[in-house]
């Protein structure tokens, strides 16, 4: 059911020790292969594409300035985007000049269009069912499907990340797999098989 992980070409742990050691091809490598996702996980928070580029950008500032630290890390994918819904949530309350007591239940989160492969062979007009399927879902259970489907995080990563218990998140993927199901067996069921008459 859940997606296995992603990494780059070499283990993580071996590009942490690099970049502790002030590789910074390594950085680099590191920083183009999270870069994006976590750009787009920040923009689903802040719903600015400036701002969300610039936390992300700030992250990994910080991560070369404490390199030394850095082969400490034990999981980095969720250290990353720890520090980026962290730095987001923060961007977002000093700019309301409030804090956010409960951050993910009132936010639009914004999902990808990428889509894969296999999903291109899907019709065009199930496709958007499933999407709208998808937009509808309350926000947490949102970003909870779209970190686990479209960023391919585990789900014990998704409950450090948004600091749930990973029932949480077993429970809300179920309600949106759940939801979507609904939409799209609906989709099928609009258009019944004709009867041929004898």
């Amino acid at each position: 059911m859940q997606n296995s992980s992603h990494h780059t070409s070499e283990e993580p742990l071996v590009a942490l020790q690099r970049i502790a050691d002030g590789d910074e091809q390594a950085f680099r490598r590191l920083f183009q292969y999270y870069s994006p996702r976590l750009s787009q996980f920040a923009y689903s928070i802040v719903r600015i594409k400036e701002a969300a580029t610039e936390i992300v950008d700030d992250v990994f500032i910080k991560l070369w300035k404490q390199r030394e630290k850095a082969s400490s890390i034990s999981n980095i994918r969720v250290y990353l985007y720890v520090a980026v819904k962290n730095s987001s949530l923060n961007y977002l309350s000093s700019k309301a000049h409030r804090q956010i007591t409960e951050p993910f239940n009132h936010l639009d989160i914004a999902l990808s269009r990428d889509q894969a492969p296999d999903q291109k062979m899907i019709s065009a007009e199930l496709q958007e069912k499933i999407r709208s399927a998808v937009e509808s879902l309350p926000p947490r259970c949102k970003m909870i499907f779209k970190l686990v489907r479209e960023d391919g995080l585990r789900y014990r990563d998704v409950a450090e990340i948004l600091n749930l218990t990973v029932n949480t998140v077993d429970a809300q993927m179920v309600i949106a797999v759940k939801r979507i199901s609904e939409k799209v067996q609906a989709h099928f069921t609009a258009f019944p098989k004709r009867t041929v008459k004898k």
